[in-house]
């Protein structure tokens, strides 16, 4: 048997109707001179006889089933490497699959020069809605070689171990191998192999499809979708803390800041965006948990960070629980606090006093918003729905309050629109907001969805109402947010399923999702899509009109 260039290691485990999409995925190559290890940490359910049929109907397919079950990743991927016969190894997990020449273009940059892994785009393919995207896009836009990580300290942020192809010798010689026991063991194998790698390779083109599945149950979700439960953050400090020993051990302690700006911006920024759905007692225990290890983190890790986030952080580590909470409502979407304080040197503190530490005063600086003097379009304010009643048909009765901290609208009755667009036509619902006292606004809409134009091919989606401040001939459009809970309720407008629901996640907005039914689902729909040509599609379109 000749040796094979390429060893892809395939680790699964109860996955049985997705392994064969993923090995077929790596029989399929471009390359061809590959063997694909099924390496199956005891599974128990029908994996072992999809495995062995795989393996009987190409002799490429090893299969190497675990004695018992690990719980984990390393362990499968460490007795493949065990086995493996190629100078080059991969890594793939049961759930995802690779594009058709991820292999070809990864053993080409090993083969232009010697490196000692190359790695390549990955493409993120959400299962609830299809939408692709790339992963980390900015660190994988162009080709080029570098010496080291020092040469881009960003990369610590892709620490997936499935998007590269390492050379055999590289993992030999440094020992290298997944890290047992733990969780989160990509980010500390990457962050050693990017440190102990004297060379690698960046191309641009997709190598790795990563299958998402932003909202699964929490039994089958991954283990990046467990933040709800408090071990899953133990896990992932304890990886930081793993991580910290090799750059301070390997002498790769001026890579510090740029590791634990990594860690703010992308690891416990995914809990913040979580924080408003979880109750006091979790946010007790999470603020016990990951302020000691926030306490040992580089200043200058802080300081990279906007303004919104280092707040969150900070409210966290005051143990502020209920401000933390509020302030993690619209991260990333420019939305107000409700009330900010100033003091007497003119800087401009989040929430309602002037914090007492200097710490506290240094991140809780809302100063560099201008929350007061930026231009109208771009001000920040809070919209809230305070109360929320099923009205006649499919309209619903919202009470909102609207916060401008900085005092930005004169005292007086101010004009707003809801707007939701479903479709192409938006519908617009004019309404009042009078005050209620200084900075603080309310007011009361009539959400009538019935009254949405939707397009005669129907409208399959999700759309939450924004709500628009007009001002001195300027407009402001900002996020509305909603009560975290209340009752779901379904109704029916022409050709539809409506649903109003909460978010559920994320900021919390007001979620409306539209399901097309009967004739429009089973004939229109689909006879519409399947007509690329716009005569034919208007034609389609005037049958719909027609029928109806």
């Amino acid at each position: 048997m000749s040796t094979p260039d390429v060893t892809v290691t395939v680790i699964v485990y109860n996955d049985a109707e997705r392994l064969v999409r993923a090995v077929d995925s790596v029989r399929r190559q471009t390359h061809a001179n590959l063997e694909i290890v099924i390496s199956d940490d005891h599974s128990t359910d029908g994996t072992p006889e999809v495995a062995r049929r795989l393996a009987a109907q190409d002799p490429r397919v090893r299969h190497l089933r675990l004695e018992r079950n690990s719980g984990g990743c390393s362990v499968p991927r460490n007795r493949a490497l065990e086995i493996a016969r190629a100078p080059y190894l991969m890594f793939l997990d049961s759930d995802d699959e690779l594009p058709g020449n991820a292999v070809e273009l990864l053993l080409s940059a090993h083969r232009e020069r010697e490196i000692d892994f190359a790695m390549g785009a990955v493409q993120r393919v959400r299962v609830d809605n299809g939408r692709r995207s790339t992963w980390m896009p900015h660190l994988v836009a162009e080709r080029r070689t570098l010496d080291g990580i020092e040469a881009d300290p960003r990369l610590f942020f892709e620490h997936l171990s499935t998007s590269k192809m390492y050379a055999r010798a590289f993992l030999d010689r440094h020992d290298l191998r997944f890290p047992e026991g733990i969780h989160y063991e990509d980010q500390l194998f990457s962050a050693q192999a990017y440190c102990l790698a004297k060379r690698f390779t960046i191309i641009p083109e997709p190598v790795y499809r990563w299958y998402v599945a932003p909202f699964a149950a929490s039994e089958s979700a991954s283990i990046s979708n467990q933040r709800h439960k408090l071990a899953n953050v133990r896990d992932r400090i304890h990886v930081q803390h793993l991580i910290d020993a090799f750059l301070a051990e390997s002498g790769h302690g001026s890579l510090r800041e740029d590791k634990d700006h990594k860690f703010l911006k992308h690891d416990f920024r995914m809990y913040a965006g979580d924080l408003p759905y979880r109750d006091e007692e979790w946010l007790s225990s999470f603020a016990d948990l990951v302020t000691p290890y926030l306490d040992t983190l580089a200043p200058g890790a802080f300081a990279r960070l906007p303004r919104a986030e280092r707040v969150v952080i900070q409210l966290i580590r005051d143990r502020r629980l209920a401000d933390a909470r509020l302030a993690a409502r619209g991260l990333g979407h420019g939305v107000a606090p409700r009330q900010v304080t100033p003091d007497g040197d003119g800087r401009t503190y989040w929430g309602a006093e002037v914090p007492e530490s200097d710490r506290s005063r240094r991140e809780l600086d809302v100063s560099e918003l201008e929350l007061d003097t930026c231009p109208f379009p771009g001000a920040q304010f809070r919209h809230e729905i305070t109360e929320l009643t099923p009205g006649p048909g499919a309209s619903v009765d919202l009470t909102i309050r609207t916060y401008d901290p900085a005092l930005r609208l004169p005292v007086g009755p101010h004009r707003a629109t809801l707007l939701i667009t479903p479709g192409r036509r938006r519908l617009h619902v004019p309404f009042r907001l009078s005050p209620v006292r200084p900075g603080v606004f309310e007011g009361h809409a009539r959400l009538d969805l019935a009254a949405a134009h939707l397009p005669l091919q129907g409208f399959a989606g999700i759309r939450h109402p924004v709500l628009r401040l007009e001002h001195q001939g300027l407009s402001h459009t900002g996020l509305l947010l909603a009560p975290l809970t209340f009752p779901t309720s379904t109704t029916h407008v022409p050709h539809h399923r409506l649903t109003l629901e909460p978010e559920g996640h994320g900021p919390g907005r007001l979620q409306i999702r539209w399901q097309p039914v009967g004739t429009t689902a089973r004939v229109i729909r689909p006879l519409t899509h399947r007509l690329a040509n716009p005569r034919l599609k208007k034609a389609a379109q005037l049958v719909a009109s027609a029928l109806r």
